[in-house]
């Protein structure tokens, strides 16, 4: 990885095309089709497929640092194509350790599908551990599932939903049941996306009306409950680590646009620029400090599940961790240049104002700030008694 340069599938004109629309689709409370349609013709969407199949062969690590360039430029863009580059994450993460039942996923990339990520469900903070969707068998080996998603990131133009459902007809337990299935018309997706920050990802509710995943899109049953299971380890590690990447990308510009505006503002009291000022010298010293550790932290956590390194039961405090360093450390230095910008900072046009919007959709993205102290805690103190 030493020698990959991000720059080079996201080229500084790319970037600056995106960071120049982002105001608008934020104002507009639109989806960023330009966006993807550029990043689609560079190939971004295959950058996690193997290069047998037609993709980039990148590593996590790499596509960590691409996320955190995209985010720099627009924020809702990063995370919106996230959610697509998780599955494909996924199917690289379960390949690599011998399971190759995604491999149509990665297919399905190369080949232009856009993929969704339908785990999310109100009041489940279960999470990848339980579901409220209903998944009933079908004689073939399919699945019918029935239930409702929020925050369906890409939710006007995904053409596949990777989910998840509660089978519990099964003689040895209730099995969570993860599979894709097509746009149809057993599919409603809401146009209900009006929020404070984060507009363009459009993450809209997602109703699923009996729509049925085909045998060979099924692709894994799990019994129900905390799992070590490929998939959920999978879906868990490259969701925080990826997720972590974008809010380290929008703290990276926040901060950039700090310097900027201290050597751009100069004091009416001493005549010299805010740079030179000892208190806006620490704060943004400060800022700095806090995010030059995620970077690296992103590094040595996604290089080691690209080889494969065990870490056992620790991973999930390691992957909930990150995430919830990334967020707080981004929300921190969102704050910091906020003040070090001024009162200008707070109007709307102001990109600095629309980062301090999106960076709070941060804390409401698993693992949330209760789960990632909850499993801290448990890691280094044991688990409550029962």
């Amino acid at each position: 990885m030493s020698d990959f340069d991000p720059a080079v599938l996201l080229p500084d004109d790319l970037l600056e095309r995106i960071r120049s629309r982002a105001a608008q689709v934020d104002h507009d409370n639109v989806f960023p089709q330009q966006d993807l349609d550029e990043l689609r013709e560079a190939g971004y969407l295959a950058v996690l497929v193997p290069a047998e199949l037609g993709g980039a062969g990148l590593e996590l690590a790499e596509v960590s640092l691409l996320q955190q360039r995209l985010a720099t430029a627009s924020p809702a863009t990063a995370l919106a194509v996230n959610m697509h580059l998780v599955w494909t994450g996924v199917a690289k993460v379960m390949g690599d350790r011998g399971i190759d039942s995604l491999r149509f996923v990665q297919e399905g990339a190369a080949a232009g599908e856009v993929y969704a990520f339908g785990i999310s469900e109100a009041g489940n903070d279960l999470v990848l551990f339980g579901s409220d969707t209903d998944a009933v068998p079908l004689p073939d080996g399919g699945y019918v599932f029935t239930g409702r998603k929020i925050f369906t990131s890409l939710g006007p133009v995904w053409t596949r939903l990777g989910l998840h459902g509660l089978d519990t007809t099964s003689p040895d337990g209730p099995k969570l049941v993860y599979a894709f299935v097509p746009r149809s018309d057993a599919v409603v997706t809401r146009d209900d996306w009006d929020t404070m920050g984060m507009r363009g990802t459009q993450s809209r509710t997602t109703e699923l009306n009996g729509v049925v995943a085909l045998p060979e899109h099924v692709v894994r049953r799990v019994d129900a409950g905390p799992s070590a299971d490929p998939i959920v380890f999978g879906i868990f590690s490259v969701f925080e680590l990826l997720l972590a990447s974008v809010y380290t990308g929008v703290a990276r510009r926040a901060l950039d646009l700090a310097v900027e505006a201290a050597a751009r503002r100069t004091s009416k009291r001493t005549g010299r620029p805010l740079s030179e000022d000892p208190d806006i010298r620490w704060r943004i010293a400060g800022m700095a400090l806090a995010y030059d550790a995620l970077p690296l932290q992103l590094s040595v956590l996604c290089a080691d599940v690209d080889a494969g390194v065990d870490h056992g039961a620790r991973w999930f405090t390691l992957l909930s961790g990150v995430k919830h360093r990334a967020v707080t450390m981004a929300k921190h230095v969102v704050d910091e240049a906020m003040l070090t910008a001024g009162g200008s900072s707070y109007f709307t046009r102001n990109e600095l104002s629309r980062l301090y919007r999106d960076v709070l959709a941060g804390i409401f993205h698993p693992s949330d700030p209760e789960s990632a102290h909850s499993t801290a805690a448990s890691a280094w103190l044991g688990p409550l008694p029962s």
